[in-house]
Parts: C-alpha cells; sequence; structure tokens
C-alpha cells in the first residue's frame, strides 16, 4: 500500500512537472530549427526556379544576339556552378559551404545582369512576345528569392535568439545541446545592394 502511494506521487510529480514545461518553451527550439530549414528550403527553391528559366531565357537570346556569345557562356557557366553545388539541410551547419553557394548565386545574378543589358542592343529581342514572357518570369523570381532569403533570415534570427536568451538557453544547455548557432544570409557580392537590371 505505502509503495503504491509512493508511486502514485511520483506520478503526480511527473505529470505536475511535465505540464509545467509544456507552456515554457522546452519545443521551441526544434520548432525554430525546423523553421529554418524549411525557409532554406524555399530560398533553395527560388533558385532552382531561376536555374530552370535561364536555358530558355539564353536560347530566345541566342537567336537574336548570336555575337554575343561570351555573356552567353558566362551565364551559363555560372548557371552551371550554382547548379553543381550539392545544396541540403546539413549546408546550414557548414558556413563555409553556404557561402561558397550563396557565392555561386550572386555570379549568376551578375552574369543575368550582363544578358539583360546586352538585350538594349536588340529592338526586335526586346520584344519578342518570348523573351517578354521570360524576362517577366525571372523578374518575379528575383523578387521570390528577395522573400525567401528574407523569410530564411527571420526564421534563423528567431532560432538563434531562442537559444541565446532565457528560458531557451537553459533548455538548449540541458536538451539541445547538439543544436549549433545558425548562419545567417549575408551577401557575397560587392554590387549586392543593386537589384540585376532586367527593365527593357
Amino acid at each position: 500500500m505505502w509503495i503504491k502511494r509512493m508511486m502514485d506521487w511520483r506520478l503526480a510529480g511527473l505529470l505536475c512537472l511535465a505540464s509545467l514545461t509544456a507552456g515554457c518553451g522546452v519545443n521551441n527550439i526544434p520548432q525554430y530549427d525546423e523553421q529554418v530549414k524549411s525557409a532554406w528550403a524555399q530560398v533553395e527553391n527560388q533558385y532552382q526556379r531561376r536555374a530552370d528559366l535561364i536555358p530558355n531565357l539564353v536560347e530566345t537570346v541566342k537567336g537574336y544576339a548570336r555575337q554575343e556569345q561570351e555573356t552567353l557562356t558566362a551565364v551559363i557557366e555560372a548557371r552551371a556552378k550554382a547548379t553543381s553545388i550539392q545544396v541540403d539541410a546539413s549546408m546550414l551547419d557548414d558556413p563555409q559551404r553556404l557561402q561558397q553557394f550563396q557565392q555561386a548565386q550572386g555570379q549568376l545574378t551578375s552574369a543575368l545582369s550582363r544578358l539583360m543589358a546586352v538585350s538594349e542592343r536588340y529592338p526586335d529581342l526586346k520584344s519578342n512576345q518570348n523573351f517578354l514572357a521570360l524576362q517577366s518570369q525571372l523578374e518575379g523570381t528575383e523578387n521570390r528569392i528577395a522573400v525567401a532569403r528574407r523569410d530564411f533570415i527571420t526564421a534563423v534570427e528567431r532560432y538563434n535568439t531562442e537559444i541565446r536568451t532565457f528560458p531557451g538557453r537553459l533548455w538548449h544547455m540541458v536538451m539541445y545541446s547538439d543544436m549549433p548557432i545558425r548562419e545567417n544570409f549575408e551577401a557575397t557580392a560587392t554590387d549586392a545592394d543593386q537589384a540585376p537590371e532586367v527593365n527593357f
């Protein structure tokens, strides 16, 4: 009888402790970490969308601007480099790989800017419906990339703040010490404050 009462008290104590910890943020760190991963996946998704548009854009421009082979080659090479970097959630734990990925995307943005500038010299190209549609899709994709990067920055900020402030810091030390501080997105191009020119 005495042992049963002891077990009941222990069970009641555990239930009380569980209810107290349920509302104090013990689950915030893994939730915020998943939000960071989800936001990064959206960044990757938009970069992939841009990479998928580029071959069609290059082919359209190629038909009108054959003598601009150097610019077309630069875009193709930049796309190849940007898509050759293997991207997965583990990249978030490796700041060097993340920076390499961002640099490759910056080079692609720069090459696309040069390609868009070339089109100014070809009035027939500027009025081509395929080119206009691709240009519009590319412009929309650049906007989506900016939004996805903003959402990623916000998710990383929330996660990093949680594991650096009370009570998240305690939960991080006790239960989630294997979850590192996340690196945030950093612009790598020297002209990163300038959007690529895509107006015609």
